[in-house]
């Protein structure tokens, strides 16, 4: 077999992040999975008949047509020919987009992939499972299909928050600390949000409605009026005695994110400095409950795997799945603060669950090229007690 080859992540995109029937409601998963498409091969200066493939992480797919993919891609107007598919990974799914890219490309089996997430939580439907064969008798109920197949664990029934509190007592996670973290998380978002850091990622997406157009370029949910008095007065979400509230945990989001994956020859053809390269990821899966426990335990694996030890790390972006999912994070993979979701994560910036892995790659690797390069790790937890990560460098000079 032929040596594996390298795999660098060219440009990539994200929309802006919307609230749940906020300003993004009226667009399909599809159309902004394939805004995001689109403006990454711009931004890689790569035509969209280039593409040898697309991959897409989408996890509420219910009622929203045959292969959402392959919609996504014609909306970025990428042609016929090119083959596409769709992942679902719960939370990992737009991250896996990208790893099962880097091992296509890897293994020679493409050069050119476009890797995404998206998802649009106000568009899932409600649904009924009583009246194919017909209701006989009793009421009709319907089930709400964002909770039911994208934040419930099938196993055991029971909303992820509830884990989240388990887990929280665990490893002696308190509420205050929570609370704190996430006042902490919009406090950054908003800096980051008003320093213009997440222009840079977001691609303006145009809403078209009977009174007009609206642009949208900016996410919706960062509190800029956050205050850690008014998160502390909040009652939990999942049982008296539990400490996730509403405010120390994500909201229910629209949005979608993309980057191009490209082989090293590809990318010296092109003559462009590459966003990232690729250097490793993993995998990891535990007990259902144990899914807050992923992205920390993942971190050591993956170290493992690459050789590259948690004190050469110059920055991690853990999905904030709950304010105690990074702090559990943190723990477990001996992260320093002042190298943690330095822009804030998805407490503030929000959590379209098919879309978060792959933004916050995105995410950690713009900051990286801020900064002047480095090396970074992006993790994510998922439903059914799986995790995923992936290891960047982005390079201090020409490529």
């Amino acid at each position: 077999m032929s040596k594996l080859k390298k795999s660098f992540i060219m440009e990539g995109a994200r929309t802006p992040f919307g609230r749940m029937g906020g300003a993004l409601h009226t667009m399909s998963a599809m159309e902004l999975g394939g805004s995001a498409m689109a403006e990454a091969l711009r931004r890689s200066e790569l035509r969209a008949d280039e593409v040898d493939e697309v991959i897409v992480g989408h996890v509420l797919q219910g009622g929203q047509g045959q292969l959402t993919s392959r919609q996504a891609a014609r909306v970025a107007l990428i042609p016929w020919e090119v083959k596409t598919e769709t992942i679902n990974k719960v939370c990992a799914s737009g991250m896996r987009s990208i790893t099962l890219a880097d091992q296509i490309i890897r293994s020679g089996d493409g050069s050119k992939i476009v890797a995404a997430g998206m998802e649009s939580m106000s568009q899932a439907p409600h649904f009924t499972k009583s009246v194919r064969f017909g209701q006989k008798m009793g009421d009709i109920s319907l089930i709400d299909s964002m909770v039911h197949d994208g934040l419930t664990c099938s196993f055991e029934s029971v909303h992820m928050g509830v884990y989240g509190n388990e887990s929280a007592t665990k490893f002696g996670i308190g509420r205050e600390e929570q609370d704190r973290f996430a006042y902490e998380s919009h406090k950054r978002a908003k800096n980051a949000q008003e320093a213009g850091k997440f222009a840079e990622e977001i691609v303006k997406v145009t809403v078209k409605s009977r009174r007009g157009d609206v642009v949208v370029k900016e996410d919706e949910a960062i509190r800029h009026d956050i205050q850690l008095e008014a998160l502390e007065k909040l009652s939990p979400v999942f049982g008296k005695d539990g400490t996730i509230t509403a405010g120390n945990a994500p909201g229910v989001n629209d949005g979608a994110s993309a980057v191009v994956v490209m082989d090293e020859a590809s990318v010296k053809a092109s003559g462009k400095k590459p966003l990232a390269e690729i250097i490793g990821h993993t995998a990891i899966a535990v007990e259902t409950e144990r899914f807050p426990e992923t992205p920390g335990l993942i971190i050591e694996k993956l170290c493992e795997k690459t050789g590259i030890n948690v004190e050469q790390v110059d920055l991690f972006e853990l999905n904030e799945a709950f304010s105690m999912v990074a702090l559990v994070g943190k723990q477990l993979g001996g992260i320093p603060e002042d190298k943690l979701n330095v822009n804030g994560g998805a407490v503030a910036l929000g959590h379209p669950i098919g879309a978060s892995g792959n933004r916050i790659v995105l995410t950690l690797a713009y900051e990286l090229r801020r900064r002047g390069g480095g090396i970074g790790i992006a993790a994510i937890c998922s439903g059914g007690g799986q995790g995923d990560a992936i290891m960047i460098k982005v390079p201090s000079s020409s490529y």
